[in-house]
C-alpha cells in the first residue's frame, strides 16, 4: 500500500491521487466548536469548514499550541475566524468554559464536533492500568456528554452535533480494548441523543473513520501491534486508508442543509 501524505484541503481521487476540495458555501456564516482541532482529522475539519464559510473555535491540549497556531493560519487563509482555546476537556468545568468561550468569541454556536480522543495500544487486559482505562473514558466519551449538554441550550433547528467514533468497535480491536469500548459508547450515545433531539430539528450524527494516516499513532500502529491485528490488509480489507479528509468530507456533508432529512 502506498504511503499517503497528510492533506488538509484535498480529497482522494479514484486513481489514487488528490484533487482540491471544491467548496460551495454550504456552511456560510456557521459557527463551530471543534475539539482536537489542532491536527489530523480535527485540523482538516476546521479547514474544510472554513472553505465552506464556517468560523470555528478549536479546542486542544496546551502542549499542542504549535499545531493549533498552524491550523489557525490555514483557516484564516480561507477568510474565516479561527479562535483557539488550550484546555483539558476531561474536566466538566472546562467543557463549560469551551461553550462560554465559543459564545463570547463567535456570537453563537451552530455546529459541535466532538473529535478529541486518546489511545494507547496494549495487548492484554491485564496490562491496561486502571489509570489508562479512566483516562481513555475521561477523554473519549465523558466530554461528549458534557459538551452536548452545555451546547444544546444554544442550538436551534438546523443545528448539528457530529461525534467522531471509529470502525474499531465494529472490528473488536483487542490491542485497543479501552479505546474500542469508548468508540462503541459514542455510537450508542449518538443514537440515543439523536432520537431525543430530532423533534427540535437538531441533527446528531456520528462518523466512524478507519485508519487515518496523519494521526501521530500511525507509527506505533505499524511497528508495535502484533501481525494478526496490525496488518491493514487483513483488518481493513478495502485497500483505502483514510488520509484524514475522507471522514471530514462526511462530517461536512452532515453539517450542510441541502438534500437531507434529519437522521
Amino acid at each position: 500500500m502506498p504511503d499517503p501524505k497528510p492533506v488538509s484541503d484535498h480529497l482522494p481521487t479514484d486513481d489514487g491521487g488528490y484533487q482540491l476540495y471544491k467548496a460551495a458555501g454550504k456552511l456560510k456564516g456557521k459557527r463551530a466548536i471543534i475539539t482536537g482541532g489542532d491536527s489530523g482529522i480535527g485540523r482538516a475539519i476546521a479547514i474544510l469548514f472554513a472553505m465552506e464559510g464556517a468560523s470555528s473555535l478549536i479546542v486542544y491540549l496546551p502542549q499542542e499550541e504549535k499545531d493549533a497556531q498552524e491550523t489557525k493560519k490555514k483557516v484564516e487563509e480561507h477568510g474565516c475566524e479561527c479562535h483557539l482555546l488550550a484546555i483539558d476537556i476531561r474536566k466538566k468545568e472546562n467543557c463549560k468554559t469551551v461553550v462560554d468561550t465559543a459564545l463570547r468569541n463567535l456570537g453563537g454556536i451552530d455546529i459541535l464536533v466532538n473529535n478529541a480522543a486518546f489511545q494507547n495500544m496494549v495487548q492484554d487486559i491485564q496490562d491496561i492500568t486502571e489509570e489508562q482505562w479512566e483516562r481513555t473514558f475521561d477523554t473519549n466519551i465523558h466530554p461528549f456528554f458534557y459538551l452536548a449538554k452545555y451546547t444544546l441550550p444554544h442550538l436551534k433547528s438546523g443545528s448539528t452535533i457530529i461525534n467522531c467514533s471509529s470502525v474499531n468497535h465494529y472490528i473488536g480491536r483487542g490491542d485497543l480494548l479501552d479505546y474500542t469500548s469508548t468508540k462503541g459508547a459514542i455510537v450508542a450515545f449518538t443514537r440515543g441523543l439523536s432520537n431525543q433531539q430530532i423533534h427540535k430539528g437538531i441533527r446528531v450524527n456520528c462518523v466512524c473513520p478507519g485508519p487515518s494516516m496523519p494521526l501521530r499513532y500511525v507509527a506505533e500502529l505499524c511497528t508495535n501491534a502484533n501481525a494478526g491485528i496490525c496488518s491493514m490488509d487483513s483488518t481493513y480489507p478495502i485497500d483505502n486508508v483514510d488520509t484524514g479528509n475522507g471522514a471530514i468530507q462526511r462530517k461536512k456533508w452532515l453539517d450542510g442543509q441541502e438534500d437531507k432529512k434529519p437522521v
